[in-house]
């Protein structure tokens, strides 16, 4: 192989494991469908390992659907110096008709696809924009469970005949109340 050639794995990852389709750059060459590996960090960077040894002057690409599980596949992946891409799901062309979708044709399709180079990668943030994000959603999250308590128990008091007078802040008064 040349130094400049490319691997491409489409990865369709889930939360306990991930399957694995490896496709060579050269035309002609068949798809190679290495199965599953477990959903963490060692199984990651022994696969990254023995595909670095199978094809020792080759870049690895690899690729796979945003989801759920966040972004530590990138980060792992791009801190190992190997390139990927993050592809968000509305993006992935779909033929019409073609609805079986297995893992294994998931993993075989992204990494066709991305061969093709027919994906659009995102941007994916990094660990501490993506920190203060979650806070912030986490926040607004217990805001609103905090407004729908405050309702729940007004209700209850009024369903009891018990009058409750309650500013709109629940905070005491000011004003010797």
């Amino acid at each position: 192989m040349n130094n400049d050639s490319i691997i491409f794995i489409g990865l369709d990852t889930h939360k306990s494991f991930i399957q694995v389709a490896v496709l060579q750059e050269q035309r002609g060459t068949k798809l190679e469908h290495l199965g599953l590996i477990k959903s963490n960090k060692y199984a990651l960077i022994k696969l990254t390992q023995q595909l670095q040894s199978k094809y020792p002057k080759a870049t690895l690409h690899f690729v796979y659907e945003a989801g759920p599980c966040g972004y530590w596949t990138y980060r792992l992946l791009t801190s190992l110096g190997h390139c990927c891409c993050v592809i968000a799901p509305s993006l992935i062309p779909k033929k019409s008709g073609n609805r079986v979708k297995t893992d294994k044709r998931n993993a075989v399709k992204l990494a066709q696809l991305f061969k093709a180079e027919e994906l659009t990668p995102i941007y994916v943030p990094e660990s501490e924009d993506e920190a203060i994000r979650d806070l912030s959603r986490a926040r607004e999250t217990a805001m609103k469970d905090l407004k729908d308590a405050k309702f729940q128990f007004k209700g209850f008091l009024l369903s009891n005949n018990v009058q409750a007078t309650v500013n709109d802040n629940w905070s005491k008064s000011i004003y010797g109340g």
